[in-house]
């Protein structure tokens, strides 16, 4: 069971501004990882300022590995700890006892709970953090430890965002939090009083503001749920009618034309041709009625006819023709029927026997992200077509008990792609671990059709966003880039409730805690909103009062401690935030380390943040988007 809120955001003050008695003041993270969700929780805990000076990283990493994307062990400001186990020893000589937070961010399921195990067996206080697929796993894991931990699936957390993506829609996230439920969509698609606060403007000119100061410049928003369903449900049901209202004849047409390889079916089709004509000329020499026409063209064809001298020598001829046009027919029927039962055993063996469809989704890769993205389109009712190298891929038992068709070659080959009616399918996912591959399958597809929507999948996320500009292939997604702030939330225990994606972005929900003689202290709720970073959506009064919504908020009521402010943030937005809402930093006796707090704790008198100071105003704004903030 998770652990409540209220304990969360309880425990976030004390360990993410306590001081160590001994040592290095800084809190010490250890993430053990090698792909880029690593990197980019990594990075984010380097650039993190909770407390002043920064955070100490420690990175365990494989002693070989090749990274796909950006390098963890690159990161300048890290201690790389090289090892291919993670046990006792590998967690004692990165320092493990007295740490702040592990992350076992590898993708197995079972190794991060072994790793897990030791851990717990180095130092039961440190707060775990575990990437996992597997949802019955998961909720076991948060039963074995004793230690404080968080089970989280970066798969589950971003399929969301590529199922929107294939159906042309904003991401349906949703979320509950306290007494409401909230959802992301469109302004067009929600009614005004619903409406929460905007998310991002998208623009072609800026490309996508991200909380904007005048909010009804905001085409996606945050909405409370009315009942109303979302538009990618909306955009899911309106592709199942189109499917429905589908002519049988040109399916049946279809199927008849992937029976039989292209150079058999042109013969048969000459042979007939050259028998209708023959037949026609026919009717019109002996004067008969079509319907003897067709017996004699018939019988002179498939059985032959006596030999008649007495015919006209026109006649004679196409009698001759006619039997010669019967010998060439019985073997093409033969071939045509052994070619088929051929081609069909082959197509049972690698799934190509499909009948042709249209207005589809094809998956590539049924890997983490690719079975949640099949299952997500299945639970809306949108047929889904699935292709993997790989014969039994993770997601291929989940795929049989869906009836989802599973085409085994390579996605990068026309032939794979026609078996999967790519040129006919509303969209294209491509969700495979290989950027190298996902790139190849994409731009094959796009040689069959233009105008195709692909949703491509890539790990790093500044070669994503150039492939998207650049190769014009639609939505280009990082999953590590999507789920990276939810695992680095739960890592430095900020209370984070949801995770919103927006564009190649993503922003935290949170709930954040107002402590006792903190700057915030005292203050009016207005200070709370910053424009691009930080927007207010409800308050929790001390003493657990009911919620005050968005609706209710007044920018004049004044902050108590005690009380819990409900934000939709931007990373750095939610570090001013939690800075200004932790209680003074307390005075370091003795001997400071490299990056220790302040021994003078800050007064009201003290320029901040919030009081419209130039330090605060840069470090809000000081970044701009897309040059390595993970929004």
């Amino acid at each position: 069971m998770a652990e409540p809120w209220r304990d969360r955001a309880r425990r976030a003050v004390e360990w993410n501004w306590r001081l160590r008695s001994v040592g290095d003041p800084r809190p010490h993270y250890v993430i053990c990882g090698k792909d880029a969700l690593a990197y980019y929780v990594a990075r984010a805990m380097l650039e993190s300022e909770l407390p002043v000076g920064g955070a100490r990283v420690t990175v365990v990493v494989p002693e070989r590995y090749r990274s796909n994307g950006p390098d963890v062990a690159g990161l300048r400001g890290v201690r790389v700890v090289r090892s291919d186990r993670l046990d006792v020893a590998t967690f004692e000589t990165a320092g493990l006892a007295g740490a702040t937070g592990l992350a076992l961010l590898h993708q197995d399921d079972v190794g991060n709970l072994h790793a897990a195990l030791c851990a717990q067996a180095v130092d039961q206080r440190v707060r775990q953090v575990l990437r996992m697929f597997n949802g019955t796993l998961a909720g076991g894991v948060r039963k074995l430890l004793k230690a404080p931990v968080e089970v989280l699936s970066d798969a589950e957390m971003a399929a969301p965002a590529f199922v929107a993506a294939a159906l042309g829609e904003v991401d349906p996230s949703s979320f509950q939090h306290r007494d409401k439920t909230l959802r992301v969509a469109r302004r067009a698609d929600v009614r005004a009083q619903d409406v929460v606060c905007g998310l991002a403007h998208l623009t072609e000119a800026q490309g996508v503001r991200l909380l904007p100061a005048y909010q009804a410049d905001a085409d996606v928003v945050l909405a409370e749920a009315t009942g109303q369903p979302p538009g990618t449900e909306v955009a899911a049901r309106r592709l199942v009618r189109a499917r429905r209202r589908r002519r049988p004849l040109t399916v049946l047409l279809g199927a008849v034309r992937g029976f039989a390889t292209r150079k058999i079916g042109i013969a048969v089709m000459l042979v007939l041709t050259l028998i209708a004509v023959l037949g026609a000329l026919i009717s019109r020499a002996e004067d008969v009625s079509p319907l003897e026409a067709l017996y004699l063209t018939l019988v002179t064809t498939l059985s032959g006819a006596d030999p008649d001298t007495t015919k006209p020598a026109d006649a004679q001829i196409m009698q001759v023709v006619l039997n010669l046009a019967g010998l060439a027919l019985i073997p093409l029927i033969t071939a045509v029927v052994v070619d088929g039962i051929v081609n069909a055993r082959l197509a049972l063996h690698t799934g190509r026997l499909q009948p042709a469809r249209v207005g589809h989704v094809v998956v590539v890769g049924l890997g983490n992200v690719g079975t949640r993205v099949m299952a997500q389109l299945r639970e809306y009712d949108v047929e889904v077509v699935a292709i993997d190298k790989d014969p039994e891929p993770r997601g291929a038992a989940l795929a049989r008990q869906l009836e989802v068709p599973l085409i085994i070659g390579d996605a990068a080959l026309p032939e794979t792609l026609a078996a999967a009616s790519v040129a006919d399918c509303q969209a294209l996912v491509v969700a495979s671990t290989d950027d190298v591959a996902n790139l190849e399958s994409a731009l094959a597809a796009r040689d069959l059709r233009a105008d195709l929507r692909v949703v491509l999948r890539l790990f790093d996320g500044d070669f994503a966003e150039r492939v998207e500009e650049t190769f014009a292939l639609g939505v280009s997604r990082s999953v590590s880039y999507l789920a990276a702030p939810a695992f680095i939330g739960a890592l430095t225990e900020r209370a984070v409730i949801a995770t919103i994606p927006v564009d190649r972005h993503a922003l935290p929900v949170a709930e954040v805690p107002v402590a006792a003689g903190s700057e915030l202290d005292g203050r009016p709720l207005d200070v709370v909103n910053r424009d691009g970073q930080v927007r207010l959506i409800a308050r929790t009064p001390a003493g657990g009062g009911r919620t005050i919504w968005w609706k209710d908020l007044d920018p004049r009521q004044v902050i108590f401690a005690g009380d819990r402010l409900t934000v939709v943030a931007r990373r750095r937005g939610l570090d001013w935030l939690t800075r200004q809402c932790a209680p003074p930093a307390l005075p370091n006796h003795g001997v400071g380390a490299p990056g220790a707090a302040s021994s003078v704790p800050p007064t009201r008198d003290a320029p901040s943040a919030t009081a419209g100071g130039a330090t605060g105003e840069l470090e809000l704004t000081g970044q701009p988007d897309g040059t390595g903030e993970v929004s």
